[in-house]
This record gives C-alpha cells, sequence and structure tokens, in this order.
C-alpha cells in the first residue's frame, strides 16, 4: 500500500516538473499550490525531485559547453586580431565625421533658412488661401451697410440671405464670422422695426393727404359725369359732330384709377391729372410688405396694416358736430372717406393678398352703415333746401366715384329718397314763407292794366285767357289781384326746385314725373292750402278781400291744368299713363273758397252781434217811441252798404258774376237769419223777467225795419219774398201778441194751414210770461180791466193751455 502511494507521487512529481518546464513563469502558481495541497512530506520529497532535476540540467549543460569551449577560443582569437583594424577605421571615421561636420555647417545654416522660408511661404499661401474665403464675406457685409445706410431694406436682406447661406458657412470658424452671424438677427430686427416705422409714417400720410384724394377723385368722377351727360344731350339732339371736352380730350375712366382725361381750365391750359400715387408715396407699404414677406412674418405685417386701417376708418367716419351747418363740412367728409377708399382700392390691385376684396368690402359695408346713420342724422338738421340740394349732389358725385372703384352704393340711392323727402319739407317750409309774403304784400283788388304790354306782362306768368276782357280797351282790369300770378310762377319754381333733387338719381321719367306730382300736391293740399286758411282768418281780412280770395282760388283751381301740362312738358310722362299722379288743387282751392265763403258770413254775423250788443231797450215803457231803434238803423245801413260792395265788385265774366252773386246772396241770407235768431234769442233772454206791451210795439217796429230790408232785394237774385222768410218766426210771435189773437193760434195749433204755424208753444209761453208778470208789478193791463176785468182770467188760461200744449209736446217726444 505504502509502495503504491509512493510511485503515484513520483509520477505527480514528474508531470509537476514538465509544467514547469514547459509553463510560462507567470501561470506556475496553480502547479506550485498543486505540490503544497498534497501529502504532508509530498513538498520534501518535490524539493528533492527538484534538486535532481537541476543536477541533472546543470550536467547536461556542462556537456554543452565542454562540447562548444574550442570554437569559443577560435572566436575570441579572431575578434583580438580584427580589434586592430576597428580601433584603426574608428579613427578613420572620427577623422571623416570630423571633417564631413565641418563641411555640412554651412549646408545645416542653409538648410535652416530654406525650412524656415518655405514654412513662411506654406503660411502665405494658406493665408491668401483663407482670406480669398474671407474677403467675399467682407465685401457682402460691407455692401449690407452700405444697403442699410441708403435704406434698401429689401435688397440687404437678400444680401443677409446669402451671407447666412452660402458665405459665412464657408469660414464659420473664424471668430469674426461668429460676430457677424451673431449681429444679423439683430440686423433683421432693425430692417423690421424701421420698415415699421415707415409703415407709420406712410399711415398718417396717407390721413393727412386722404382730404385731397378725395378731392381729386370726386372732382375728376364730376367731370366724367358731365362729359356723359353733354354726351348723351348730344345724342339726343341728334347730332354727328363729336363732343370734346375743353381740352380737347375725351374723358376716359381706368379701371378705378383716378386719371380722367378731360379735365382743363378756361385759359385752355391742361390741368394736370394727379392720382394716388402722385399724392402719396407707396413705397413703404411695398417695401414693407416685402421685407415682412422675406422675413417668414408676411401674416404679422398683414394683420397690423388691416387693423390700423379699421382704426382710421373709424376716425375718417366721425364727422365734425357742426358738419350739417356748411356745404363744406359736407365736401371734407365725402372726400376723406372718399380718398380712404381710393387708397384701400390702390393697394388691393398693387399688392398681392395685403388686403383683399372680402376686407375691403367688409370695410365698406361697416363704413356705410355708419355714413348713412350719420347723414340721416345730420341731413335732419338742415332745415335750408339749398343746402340739402347740395349735399345730395355730393352725395351722387360720392356715389358715382366709390362705385367706379367696385363699391355698391344702391343704399346710398335709397337713402337719398329718404332725404328727398326732407327736401320736400324745407321746400314747403321755404315756400310757406314765400305764400305767406305774397298774400301780405297782395292788396287784394283786381290787378289794373294800363297798356298792352302790361297785359302780355300778365298773362305770359298766369294762363289767363277771357275773350270778353280781352276785348274792353285799355285801360282795364283783371279780375284776380296780383298775387295769383306771383302764386302761380312760385308753384313752377317749387317744381323747378323739386326736379333739381330728382336729376341723377337714376330712376325713370315715370318715377321723376310721380315725384314731382306727389311733391306739388302736398304743397297744394298742405302748405298752400294751410296759407290760405291762415289768411282767411286773420282779423285783418275783411269782406271784400275775402271775396277776392275767393276769386283768386277760382282762377288758381282754373290753372292746375296748366300746371299738370307744365310736368308733363318737363318729364315727358304722358298725362293718360296708368297710375300717373293727378294734382290735387281742385280739392285745394275749392275747400280755400268754402273757408272764405264761411268766414264771410261769421265776420258778417259778428258785425251783427256787435250791432245788437248795442241795443238798449226799456223793456217796460207804457208804449213805443213810434219809430226804430237806432243800433238797428245802423245794422241794416251796414248792411245794405256791404251788400252794395258784393253787387259792384268788378265781374268781368258771367262765371264771376254767378260767383259773386251767389256768395252775396249766400252772405245776405245768413245774415237776416243770424239777425232773426239774435232778435229772438234777445227777446227770450232767461236773464229779461218782464217785457211790457210797448216794448213789444218797439220790438214790433225794429223788425218791421228788417223786413222791409229783406224787401229791398238788398242782393239781386232773390225769389219772391224767399229773403223775408228769415224773420217769419219773428213776425208771426210779434203778430200773435199785437193781435192777441190766442183764439186762432190754440184752435188751429197742429194744422197746416195755421196763421201762426212758425210759433212754438214754449216761446209763446216764455213771452207771455214775461208779460204776465209786467201785469201784476206795473198794472199794465189797466185798460182792460177798466172794459172787462176777465182779461186777467183770460190770460191765466191761456198761459194754462200753452203749458198742456208744453208738457205734451215733451211728452209726445
Amino acid at each position: 500500500m505504502a509502495e503504491n502511494e509512493t510511485l503515484e507521487s513520483i509520477t505527480e512529481h514528474e508531470r509537476i516538473l514538465q509544467e514547469i518546464e514547459s509553463t510560462d513563469t507567470a501561470c506556475v502558481g496553480p502547479t506550485l499550490r498543486s505540490v503544497y495541497d498534497d501529502q504532508p512530506n509530498a513538498h520534501r520529497r518535490f524539493m528533492e525531485k527538484l534538486d535532481a532535476r537541476i543536477r541533472n540540467h546543470d550536467r547536461e549543460i556542462e556537456k554543452m559547453c565542454n562540447f562548444h569551449h574550442q570554437g569559443f577560443v577560435d572566436a575570441i582569437t579572431e575578434l583580438l586580431k580584427v580589434r586592430a583594424d576597428a580601433e584603426k577605421l574608428m579613427g578613420q571615421v572620427r577623422e571623416t565625421n570630423q571633417r564631413l561636420q565641418e563641411a555640412g555647417k554651412e549646408v545645416m545654416a542653409q538648410k535652416e533658412e530654406v525650412v524656415r522660408c518655405r514654412l513662411q511661404q506654406r503660411n502665405m499661401a494658406v493665408t491668401v488661401e483663407k482670406l480669398q474665403l474671407c474677403i467675399p464675406v467682407l465685401e457682402m457685409y460691407s455692401k449690407l451697410k452700405e444697403q442699410l445706410e441708403s435704406k434698401r431694406y429689401y435688397a440687404a436682406l437678400k444680401t443677409m440671405e446669402q451671407l447666412e447661406n452660402v458665405y459665412i458657412p464657408r469660414v464659420g470658424q473664424y471668430r469674426f464670422c461668429q460676430i457677424m452671424a451673431e449681429t444679423l438677427p439683430k440686423l433683421r430686427q432693425e430692417i423690421k422695426d424701421v420698415s415699421m416705422s415707415d409703415l407709420k409714417d406712410f399711415l398718417e400720410s396717407i390721413r393727412k393727404h386722404s382730404d385731397k384724394i378725395g378731392e381729386t377723385a370726386m372732382k375728376q368722377a364730376q367731370q366724367h359725369r358731365t362729359f356723359i351727360s353733354a354726351m348723351q344731350r348730344q345724342a339726343n339732339l341728334g347730332c354727328t359732330k363729336p363732343l370734346y371736352s375743353l381740352n380737347g380730350r375725351t374723358p376716359t375712366q381706368h379701371n378705378g384709377g383716378l386719371d380722367i382725361d378731360g379735365s382743363a381750365e378756361e385759359d385752355d391750359s391742361e390741368e394736370e391729372v394727379l392720382t394716388a400715387q402722385d399724392l402719396v408715396d407707396f413705397s413703404p407699404v411695398y417695401r414693407c410688405l416685402h421685407i415682412y414677406t422675406v422675413l417668414g412674418d408676411r401674416e404679422t405685417f398683414e394683420n397690423y396694416y388691416r387693423k390700423q386701417r379699421k382704426k382710421q376708418a373709424r376716425l375718417v367716419l366721425q364727422p365734425q358736430s357742426n358738419m350739417h351747418e356748411t356745404v363744406e363740412g359736407y365736401r371734407k367728409y365725402f372726400n376723406q372717406i372718399v380718398g380712404f377708399f381710393v387708397v384701400e382700392d390702390h393697394i388691393l390691385h398693387a399688392t398681392e393678398g395685403l388686403v383683399t376684396r372680402a376686407f375691403t368690402d367688409e370695410l365698406w359695408n361697416m363704413a356705410l352703415s355708419k355714413i348713412i346713420a350719420v347723414l340721416r342724422t345730420h341731413s335732419s338738421y338742415c332745415s335750408d333746401p339749398d343746402l340739402v340740394l347740395e349735399l345730395k349732389n355730393m352725395i351722387v358725385i360720392f356715389a358715382d366715384t366709390l362705385q367706379g372703384y367696385g363699391f355698391t352704393v344702391n343704399r346710398l340711392f335709397d337713402l337719398l329718397f329718404e332725404i328727398r323727402d326732407q327736401y320736400n319739407e324745407t321746400l314747403l317750409k321755404k315756400w310757406a314763407l314765400v305764400f305767406r309774403e305774397i298774400f301780405e304784400q297782395d292788396n287784394y283788388s283786381p290787378i289794373p292794366v294800363e297798356t298792352e304790354e302790361e297785359y302780355r306782362s300778365v298773362i305770359s306768368r298766369f294762363p289767363f285767357h277771357d275773350a270778353e276782357i280781352e276785348k274792353q280797351p285799355f285801360p282795364k282790369k283783371l279780375p284776380m289781384s296780383q298775387s295769383v300770378p306771383q302764386m302761380y310762377t312760385q308753384v313752377k319754381e317749387f317744381i323747378y326746385a323739386s326736379l333739381k333733387f330728382s336729376e341723377s338719381l337714376h330712376r325713370s321719367s315715370t318715377e321723376i314725373d310721380d315725384m314731382l306730382r306727389k311733391s306739388t300736391n302736398l304743397l297744394l293740399t298742405r302748405t298752400l292750402s294751410s296759407c290760405l286758411q291762415n289768411l282767411i282768418k286773420k282779423p285783418h281780412i275783411g269782406l271784400t278781400e275775402l271775396v277776392q280770395i275767393i276769386i283768386n282760388t277760382t282762377h288758381l283751381e282754373q290753372a292746375c291744368k296748366y300746371l299738370e301740362d307744365f310736368i308733363t312738358n318737363i318729364t315727358n310722362v304722358s298725362p293718360e299713363t296708368i297710375h300717373t299722379t293727378r294734382l290735387y288743387g281742385l280739392a285745394t282751392f275749392k275747400d280755400a273758397r268754402h273757408s272764405a265763403e264761411g268766414e264771410i258770413y261769421t265776420k258778417l254775423n259778428q258785425k251783427i252781434d256787435e250791432f245788437i250788443q248795442l241795443a238798449d231797450y226799456e223793456w217796460g215803457m207804457a208804449e213805443s217811441d213810434g219809430r226804430a231803434s237806432g243800433y238797428l238803423m245802423d245794422l241794416i245801413n251796414f248792411l245794405r252798404s256791404t251788400f252794395q260792395v258784393f253787387t259792384h265788385l268788378p265781374n268781368n265774366n258771367n262765371d264771376h258774376a254767378a260767383m259773386s252773386g251767389k256768395v252775396a246772396q249766400t252772405a245776405c241770407m245768413s245774415a237776416c237769419k243770424h239777425l232773426a235768431s239774435s232778435l229772438m234769442q234777445m227777446l227770450l233772454d232767461p236773464d229779461l223777467k218782464q217785457v211790457s206791451l210797448g216794448a213789444i210795439q218797439q220790438f214790433n217796429l225794429d223788425v218791421i225795419q228788417c223786413e222791409l230790408f229783406a224787401s229791398s232785394e238788398p242782393v239781386p237774385g232773390f225769389q219772391g219774398d224767399t229773403l223775408q222768410l228769415a224773420f217769419i218766426d219773428l213776425r208771426q210771435l210779434l203778430d200773435l201778441f199785437m193781435v192777441w189773437d190766442w183764439s186762432t193760434y190754440l184752435a188751429d195749433y197742429g194744422q197746416p194751414t195755421s196763421k201762426y204755424l212758425r210759433v212754438n208753444p214754449s216761446t209763446a209761453l216764455a213771452l207771455l210770461e214775461k208779460m204776465k208778470d209786467t201785469s201784476k208789478k206795473n198794472n199794465i193791463f189797466s185798460q182792460f180791466r177798466k172794459n172787462d176785468r176777465d182779461k186777467q182770467k183770460l190770460i191765466e188760461t191761456v198761459v194754462k193751455q200753452l203749458r198742456s200744449l208744453v208738457n205734451g209736446m215733451s211728452q209726445h217726444s
């Protein structure tokens, strides 16, 4: 067993030694560790084995040395022999080296100079090469500075773009290029700021020049309109000769531009046609637009521009508070608005997308609403028709000007129809003053004509034709007063004034004819009618003046057909056309005549009342004075003289005579009826408590004078006793009391053939009671008591029967 272990140990040691001999020394650690991991005496045995192996190798080394020793000795011998030659050769080498060193010193010096020069040459070449790359960059930067100084900002931006994309990348490693690259964004911002400042200056400039731009545009539009109107008139006249403007050129309008040829001064010197570009420098807005486009910020610029223009539009649309007072106020307002939109139209066509048609239309619609509201408000303050007409003309030119630039203006023409109504109102107010002045200056007497020239002058102003008057010799009188031809002329002037507003409204002749007729109807039915009514009601207008007014209105009524013909000749619209408005002057003058007639009757009645108030009856007198009262005789004399004036008015034809006669008859009948009614009321006045028989007799004398007046035919034309019937109620009442015929009255009451048919029981009762009270207090009936004391009882019986009749009438009612 021990022997086997020893054999294994020996074998293991051999293996370890072989590994040590064949393995790198750095890897022998694990191998040596295995020696210590074996049996306790393995280390000693391994050391013994190792020593044995070392001795074995030493013997082999010794054998090998012995084998090569002779060759080594021979080699040493040979080497010693060569040593002397080597020392000799070394000396020669040192000597040669010395000579070479002495000879190479100059070459080395030249070599260093050449190297230095070559280095400098190489550096210079590199420098030139780099400078050739840098110089274009510097030149471009210098060019950029020049462009900025000369304010060529768009070119400067292009130069910056080339610097950034082409030149700076080539030499980007240099410090100056880095500084330059850092400077370029700042320069861009400076360009944006400067261009924006220029844009603000531009916006301020167009604010200042909008007035002049608008004035020029409206002036040229008016010239173009005048030229077109002249061409139309020439075409209507059938002329073949071409019509030229004053400077010999035909005006034309270019795509909404301002340049319209054909404007010239009277001295044959051509007036330069100014355009928006002539008045305003648009380069700042173009430049700013290009700059922002290049910088990729176009949207910001567009929004800013549009926002600022909207603000300016609101400022332009804000009128002055006193704009309505003068034409210049309106003109300046329109010029500013036109100038604003002419600039916008130019920007629209000269730039691409800075403003769009939708934006300008939106701006115009906003402005149009504001303009209409402003004009509607301020025009309402205008009381001068001339100013309203000037406003209308300016609105038409304003609309035509903007229509030439493509803006819709229909609402402006609709506004003109509203202003037309206001214009008509101002005309009506003006003509009301004219009519009042004519009425105040009229003498209300027939027009005297001394010569044929005077006669022709009158009929040239008023369509009056009367064969009988024409046959009369001069001097003669025309039936109407001086106000009639003046009124007729003023109505025509009103029609002309109304026509002025209707011109240029782009309306048909039929519509213009209708407008003229309606406005003329307003003049006749409202203004003239009101003036006539006020005239008739004036206190100083007497009966003679009222009769003359009736004659005047008759002639004016007859002249209405000539006014219709006058309007027809102006508008060339046949009066037979369907829907043609007729003039209502007939009704106006008829109403005025009726009012004048009614005023005649009223004034007569008022005069009668004045005389009646002078009556001073002694109601308790025992017997009458035997003559009529003085107040009544004065009243009858007044009526007689008044109706004589009516009768002797100049009636140069049958129509006037019939009219005057009818008015006189009606007035006379009205006066008699009113006189009878007033006398009756006086007799039955509730405040009158007692009436004597003597007072009745005196009253009867006054009524007899009234009847005599009525029977004397103060106004011709009454048939029979028509006028006397006005006093029939009084006559029958007085006869009843004077005759004391109560039995007949009571017996025949209610019969158509009754002698006292017009006597009302209540009237008789009231008067009888007044006499009854007098009989009791003043003993009026003493004469009856002497003859028959039953008379008093008879009165009481009559009173009872009258009361019975009155009660029966009230119950029947």
